[in-house]
C-alpha cells in the first residue's frame, strides 16, 4: 500500500538569535580560560550559521527582566537556572510550538476534518511532562478524544524518521488512518557558558523549532500529496557510542558532540545506505549517485561537508541542507523536516523526482528514508523562509520581519 504526506508545516519562536552577536555574549563571559575563548569564537565563526530562533525571550539585549533566568542583559551575564527552570519553560513554549504547527499542517489539507485524524506523534528531547505535548494537541486542536497518541522521547536529531516509520505502518494497517506527526526542540534552553568543547558546540549549533507533517494512505484528487513515503532504515555504526550522546544534568541537559562524529559519518556513510538503497527491488538496487534530491540532517556544517564530499554530491543537492544550517540552526528532530519542506518549495521537473534522506544521532545511530517527490508537489521557490515566524527581537535586539511557510 501506498502512504503519502499529505502536508509538511514548520514553525519557529519569535526571538531571533545573530550568530555574531551571540558569539561576542558567549565569548564575554567570566570564567572563560584563553582556551575557551578561542574555541568560542572557532565553534560560532566556523558554524555556518547566520540567524537561529530561541524560546527564550530574554535572550535580547533589549529585554528587561526583573528576575532574569537565561541572561542578564544590563550585565551581560548568561546565567544558569537549574533543570527544573528549564523544563517548565519547555512544557509552557513547546506546546505552543506542538500547536501551531500542527494546526498549520492540518490546514493544508482542507479535505481532511479533525474527527479524520486517527493516530498522533509527538516526538522531542529537550524536556519532558504529562500529560504531554500528545494530550495537549488533543485538546487544543480539538481531535476526537479516542484519537491514538504516542510520543518519542529524548531520542535525539534522527527520531523525525523513526514518527514517519510509524505513521507509515499505522497507514499500511488501516487504509482509512490518518496521523498527525510533529516534531518540536527547544534546544536553547540547555545553551550555557563553559569551557568544555562540546558545550561550547552545542551554545553555537542549536536552535528552536518544530515541523508537523500528516500521513495517510488515504487520496484526494483535489488536495494531492507532497510526498510518497517509500522506505526507512535504521543502522547503528560499529563505532561512535560515546562520541554522540544526551544526557540530563541539574542545570539542562548536557550534549556529547566528539570532534570525531563527522570521521565517523565519513567512514561509514555508504554502508548505511546500503539496507535503504538495496530494499528498492523495482529498481533492483538504487545507486545513490541516480538521486536527484539529498535532505541531509545539518548537524553541523563539518557533517555536511563529509557527506557530500564521501557521496560525491554537487553543491546544488546540498543547498537544501546548508541553507536550513544557515537561517536556523540545528533544531534536533525537527531539522530535517525543514530540509524536506526546502526540497519541496524546488520548481518540479519533469517527471517524479527520488529524495534520499538521512540524519544522525546518539549511538551513533544513522536513520535513512527512501522518498518520491511527487509531480503536483512543486512550486516556485519565494523569499518566504520555510518557517513560521512571529514578530520578535533579535540578540541584541532588532525585531525579525514576520513570514511564514
Amino acid at each position: 500500500m501506498t502512504v503519502y504526506l499529505r502536508s509538511l508545516e514548520t514553525a519557529v519562536p519569535p526571538t531571533v538569535l545573530i550568530q555574531a552577536e551571540a558569539r561576542d555574549v558567549f565569548a564575554a563571559q567570566p570564567g572563560l580560560t584563553r582556551l575557551g575563548s578561542r574555541l568560542v569564537n572557532t565553534c560560532f565563526d566556523s558554524a555556518a550559521i547566520d540567524t537561529r530562533h530561541t524560546a527564550v525571550d530574554e535572550m535580547t539585549m533589549e529585554f528587561r527582566a526583573d528576575d532574569p533566568q537565561f541572561f542578564d542583559s544590563a550585565t551581560g551575564l548568561l546565567l544558569n537556572p537549574t533543570t527544573k527552570v528549564r523544563n517548565e519553560i519547555f512544557a509552557e513554549q513547546a506546546t505552543k510550538l506542538f500547536i501551531e504547527s500542527a494546526q498549520a499542517a492540518l490546514d493544508a489539507c482542507p479535505d481532511l476534518t479533525l474527527r479524520d485524524i486517527t493516530h498522533v506523534i509527538t516526538v522531542s528531547c529537550t524536556g519532558f511532562f504529562n500529560p504531554g505535548p500528545d494530550y495537549k494537541l488533543v485538546r487544543a486542536l480539538g481531535l476526537d478524544p479516542a484519537v491514538q497518541r504516542y510520543h518519542l522521547g529524548f531520542m535525539g536529531c534522527y527520531a523525525a524518521f523513526p514518527a514517519l516509520r510509524a505513521a507509515k505502518a499505522f497507514c499500511e494497517a488501516d487504509p482509512q488512518a490518518v496521523v498527525l506527526v510533529v516534531c518540536a526542540e527547544l534546544c536553547s534552553l540547555h545553551v550555557r557558558t563553559s569551557n568544555d568543547p562540546d558545550t561550547i558546540m552545542g551554545s553555537a549549533l542549536f536552535a528552536d523549532g518544530a515541523a508537523a507533517a500528516v500521513v495517510t494512505a488515504r487520496i484526494a484528487p483535489d488536495a494531492p500529496a507532497l510526498l510518497q513515503l517509500d522506505h526507512f532504515e535504521t543502522v547503528l555504526t560499529p563505532v561512535g557510542e560515546e562520541s554522540m550522546a544526551w544526557n540530563i544534568g541539574d542545570h539542562g541537559f548536557e550534549m556529547v558532540l566528539g570532534n570525531y562524529v563527522p570521521h565517523i559519518i565519513d567512514d561509514h556513510i555508504i554502508g548505511a545506505l546500503e539496507p535503504l538503497l538495496s530494499r528498492d527491488l523495482s529498481l533492483h538496487g538504487l545507486p545513490y549517485r541516480d538521486i536527484r534530491h539529498w535532505a541531509i540532517h545539518p548537524g553541523g556544517r563539518s557533517i555536511l561537508d563529509k557527506v557530500q564530499t564521501r557521496l560525491e554530491l554537487t553543491d546544488q543537492q546540498l543547498v537544501p541542507a546548508r541553507e536550513t544550517l544557515r537561517k536556523f540552526g540545528n533544531m534536533s528532530s525537527a531539522t530535517v523536516l525543514f530540509v524536506l519542506k526546502h526540497i519541496l518549495e524546488q520548481p518540479p521537473v519533469d517527471g517524479d523526482e527520488r529524495i534520499c534522506s538521512m540524519a544522525f544521532g546518539p549511538g551513533l545511530t544513522v536513520e535513512t528514508g527512501l522518498f518520491t517527490k511527487l509531480r503536483q508537489a512543486g512550486g516556485p521557490v519565494s523569499d518566504i523562509e520555510p518557517g513560521s515566524v512571529r514578530s520578535g527581537e533579535r540578540l541584541p535586539g532588532r525585531a525579525a520581519a514576520p513570514s511564514r511557510a
